[in-house]
């Protein structure tokens, strides 16, 4: 049998002339962002690649290069409730959005800059200091970005 040249396993669409990957440090950028945003959401981003697709991950220079940073991380009343006649947040949403620069350097008409945003939400009753300092708390927010950067990238939804 002979192929079209183009694979596609895991609903990626990559040229087999693509090998490597490389992805740089998403840095976090924004004022509220915990500290370790930086370091899970770029690690995370890099295990999704490596999970998904057979790209060898490289320092720099890939075929497929990732840069960007984090620029909002929010957090918001998502509704409102009345205790004893005061107006309070029944939720809270924390919203992040991210910056992501993608570079195809053996088809620069695939390559883009687009800002990713996604959101969650959780209960008015749990404190914002500690979904802040818990790293397991924001990653189903940053999963679903995570996962819009990959479709947009290799997967071509």
């Amino acid at each position: 049998m002979s192929g079209c040249g183009i694979y596609s396993f895991n609903g990626t669409n990559i040229d087999p002339s693509i090998r490597t990957i490389s992805i740089g440090t998403i840095q976090n950028n924004s004022p509220q962002g915990p500290a370790f945003l930086t370091q899970r959401f770029t690690e995370d981003l890099k295990d999704y690649f490596q999970q998904n697709t057979n790209l060898k991950l490289v320092p720099r220079d890939g075929d497929l290069q990732f840069e960007g940073n984090i620029v909002a991380y929010d957090f918001a009343p998502a509704s409102i409730q009345q205790v004893n006649g005061v107006d309070q947040a029944g939720a809270n949403r924390l919203t992040i959005q991210v910056s992501i620069r993608f570079t195809n350097t053996k088809d620069d008409k695939q390559s883009f800059e687009q800002l990713f945003q996604n959101f969650d939400d959780f209960p008015g009753s749990r404190n914002i200091a500690t979904i802040n300092s818990d790293p397991n708390a924001v990653r189903p927010t940053t999963t679903k970005i995570i996962t819009d950067i990959f479709n947009k990238s290799v997967a071509n939804w």
